[in-house]
């Protein structure tokens, strides 16, 4: 199934419906505005919450957390010795690790887990304008968990590219 996801989610206090492949509302990006550190909620379309972003403060290196029903479900962070640039590792509050790795700025990359392939992210998809699709190849796998995966990634360049300007 393919999401289609808007750039403009990304600008903290907007809110963006995230659609499925035929044009209806799947999740709405929530930012939560006046906050110290960064919120998103990943809720369904009836507005109930289904997962929690934030941005990890006081660590070394950049994190956020994901969480569900308060309770940390992953850590997203930089993969530490990568040579890659765009790698990052998501650690599942269970210890099993997701691989994240591609052209993130781009909007080119994709989730694994142990060498398998969960969800591609691309703008290959789509001709409209900072859009791109999250297409989750797996029909068992966690759909708000990968989208959620991809815009933390993506928010978290894009702050280091800020950063390193």
């Amino acid at each position: 199934m393919k999401y289609l996801v808007r750039d403009k989610l990304l600008a903290i206090g907007d809110d963006c419906w995230i659609e499925d492949e035929d044009g209806r509302h799947a999740f709405l990006v929530d930012g939560k505005a006046l906050r110290f550190r960064d919120t998103l909620e990943l809720k369904d379309p009836d507005g109930r919450i289904l997962i929690t972003l934030r941005e990890k403060l006081l660590v070394f290196r950049d994190a956020m957390t994901l969480e569900r029903d308060e309770r940390r479900l992953a850590m997203i962070r930089r993969k530490r010795f990568s040579l890659l640039r765009n790698h990052f590792s998501v650690t599942m509050a269970e210890g099993t690790e997701l691989d994240v790795s591609g052209r993130i700025l781009d909007r080119e990359f994709k989730v694994e887990y142990d060498g398998e392939l969960l969800a591609l992210i691309s703008r290959q998809w789509y001709r409209v304008r900072e859009t791109y699709a999250v297409d989750v190849v797996r029909e068992d796998a966690d759909a708000a968990l990968l989208v959620a995966v991809a815009v933390c990634v993506i928010r978290m360049a894009e702050k280091e590219r800020e950063d390193d300007l």
